[in-house]
């Protein structure tokens, strides 16, 4: 684990750039974008160009270190390079900005209220190419859809079983047990959820450290006692469905919950702009992410 890096993402102000979109999430990335399905063909060419969004954002002088601490990446675009160098190196050495990977391999059905995630049989052979690849740690998603608590239980025994897994490769994991922010309970879902995680804290090492990744609580302030504990790096908030000026308002009620936004931080960014455009809209998006993130 590298001492700088780690330092950055526990105490400086800023966020974090989730540039993760898989498989099943790029065709509406790139929608979003201004790329239609019907304008590729198979998964490399679609792959090929969500690299050439994500190194159009990322080589941007205004994706900088001054307002973004770590950025996320998918797996295909860490074995991929921007301006001659892997990905993460580039985020690094250019940048400064510290790399993470996506690792889940998704979600499975749901079952007690929940989508756990899929089996990951080759997850030490990934995690041992992320450390070839200079990554400081990584992300995986659970799905939290009504106040079930056995279905919760399950999601953070998971996340933190997986957590350790990747703990032991020298690597921080980002453990993300989102709640549905349509859930007609999500408040009583997120109660469960904090206590089942400070359980789960509390049986870690010393030496074992974690990140959250969270949806913006129905009830302000309400993972404060997460944000202190000794063993959390960080807690960084998803924006789940809402637009960024809602996420961004939620989050300015959350002291000490930051940023971790894919879609509305990439809100607004097309194809057919031009650079100064792209990067008039990239600034602001940043800006205003950045500052909901510090208060």
């Amino acid at each position: 684990m590298d001492k700088e890096q780690f330092d950055i993402m526990k105490n400086r102000k800023g966020f974090i750039a989730a540039l993760d979109q898989s498989g099943g999430s790029t065709p509406k990335a790139l929608a979003l974008y201004g790329i239609s399905e019907d304008s590729y063909n198979g998964e490399e060419e679609m792959f090929t160009l969500v690299h050439e969004m994500r190194s159009r954002i990322v080589t941007s002088p205004v994706f900088s270190s001054e307002h973004i601490l770590g950025a996320i990446l998918f797996e295909q675009t860490m074995d991929r390079k921007v301006d001659g160098l892997y990905t993460a190196d580039y985020l690094w050495e250019k940048k400064r900005i510290v790399p993470f990977l996506k690792v889940d391999k998704g979600l499975d059905a749901e079952a007690d209220g929940v989508q756990l995630m899929k089996p990951n049989p080759d997850l030490d052979a990934l995690l041992a190419r992320a450390n070839e690849r200079h990554i400081f740690g990584t992300k995986m998603r659970s799905v939290i859809k009504s106040a079930n608590r056995e279905g919760i239980k399950k999601v953070v025994a998971q996340q933190f079983e997986v957590g350790k897994q990747i703990i032991a490769a020298g690597l921080i994991p980002i453990i993300e047990p989102e709640v549905d922010i349509h859930s007609a309970d999500k408040a009583e879902s997120e109660a469960i959820l904090k206590e089942e995680l400070l359980l789960a804290l509390d049986a870690l090492n010393p030496d074992q450290f974690v990140m959250l990744k969270l949806s913006i609580p129905s009830v302000d302030d309400f993972y404060k006692e997460l944000i202190a504990h000794p063993q959390v790096v960080r807690v960084v908030a998803l924006s789940g469905g809402y637009s960024r000026e809602e996420a961004n308002e939620k989050l300015t009620h959350n002291p000490g919950l930051i940023a971790s936004f894919s879609r509305a931080l990439s809100e607004g960014l097309t194809a057919g702009l031009t650079d100064d455009e792209f990067k008039t809209k990239l600034a602001e998006s940043i800006q205003s992410i950045y500052d909901a993130s510090i208060v």
